[in-house]
């Protein structure tokens, strides 16, 4: 399989008219090797436009849907960045390349030690895991430049917003099936917030969530 071939499919196909045109964000697509952060068996589907399961259970985000979370989030080289879920660690990755440091939490220990070891390879240094659970992130560790949240919720949790730094931005999907909304919340001031609905989708929930129904939820 030509991989070079097929990731300039996946940028010029799929990516871009996904409104993905942020140059630095493509370029990071072509350096950072998504097929090192999938199984052996799946790296021939790398690119493919589909989530990709993972081996606990949940599953790795669409290409698109990486690429447009890590543009839409407006990184700058200075920032400090929380994700919440770690998962194969391709979306650290491009974070980290974008900011200056991630915060990566995720709630599975043996799908953090296979994250660590896909940055370990790809020579990602500038992150930090974490075993725990991040809905509520992390606040010892607050406040964030940006906090990225890597599976869907049903609403947008308070603490989350708390912990952004003035200027601050929080990209996640929240909602219910059959639609979902990827919104962009902007901390203005210390007590106000700017939400933005960025476009609809739908993605697997948190792992802690994927069976609890929306009306058991309290944030």
């Amino acid at each position: 399989m030509d991989f070079e071939k097929t990731r300039f499919n996946m940028v010029e196909q799929q990516i871009r008219p996904w409104e993905v045109l942020d140059q630095t964000v493509l370029d990071l697509l072509f350096h950072v090797k998504r097929e090192d952060f999938v199984a052996d068996n799946q790296r021939q589907m790398a690119f493919v436009d589909t989530e990709l399961p993972l081996p606990n259970g949940s599953k790795m985000l669409q290409p698109k849907m990486e690429a447009r979370l890590a543009q839409d989030a407006a990184i700058q080289p200075s920032d400090k960045i929380l994700e919440i879920g770690t998962g194969s660690g391709y979306l650290t990755a491009l974070l980290a390349k974008l900011g200056k440091h991630v915060v990566s939490v995720e709630i599975d220990a043996a799908q953090k030690e296979r994250a660590a070891a896909n940055l370990k390879k790809a020579g990602i240094r500038n992150v930090s895991l974490v075993e725990g659970d991040g809905v509520l992130g992390l606040p010892e560790q607050a406040p964030f430049d940006v906090i990225v949240v890597g599976g869907s919720l049903p609403v947008v949790p308070q603490e989350l917003k708390d912990q952004l730094a003035v200027g601050g931005r929080l990209i996640m999907v929240a909602g219910d099936l059959p639609v979902m909304s990827c919104k962009l919340i902007q901390r203005e001031t210390e007590t106000s917030f700017r939400e933005t609905a960025l476009f609809e989708t739908c993605i697997e929930r948190l792992k802690k969530f994927e069976a609890v129904e929306p009306a058991r939820f309290s944030f």
